[in-house]
């Protein structure tokens, strides 16, 4: 059982930067349809510059998983984004489809960087953005 379809290697530095954006949350593709020849998922790395976050968004229909491999994140979610989880090196979050949060990285010194994985691609769907001091304990850097 052989397929036409190969492996087909992301080398560093040649990433996808033209992917779906939101604030400060900076999306780098490694493995997805728009360069490989990828039909289900969408794999890549997300970065926060230290103090920055992104804006409101969801991820319509696409499931995505998250690991978190350096820094300390923070989610808010719910009514008014009063509700957060933490996070930090190691940990790993399954993000439903259309959940409403901000990521936002909680140090105002060090970048945060997550690895994601999204299925069936990089749905990136940014809502109008809110201000700082609704988000409790976030600070933006100097």
């Amino acid at each position: 059982m052989f397929s036409d379809v190969r492996p087909v290697i992301t080398r560093k530095g040649e990433e996808d930067n033209n992917t779906l954006q939101s604030g400060g949350c900076i999306r780098v593709s490694g493995v997805g349809p728009q360069h490989t020849p990828a039909t289900k998922i969408w794999f890549g790395k997300v970065s926060n510059d230290p103090g920055y976050r992104s804006y409101p968004h969801h991820h319509g229909k696409a499931e995505t998983g998250g690991y978190v491999l350096k820094g300390k994140a923070r989610i808010y979610f719910g009514e008014n984004y009063r509700e957060y989880l933490d996070m930090e090196e190691g940990d790993f979050i399954f993000v439903p489809p259309n959940w409403v949060h901000i990521e936002v990285n909680m140090s105002t010194t060090e970048e945060l960087v997550w690895l994601t994985t999204r299925t069936p691609d990089n749905i990136v769907i940014n809502l109008p953005d809110v201000d700082d001091s609704i988000l409790e304990g976030f600070r933006r850097a100097e």
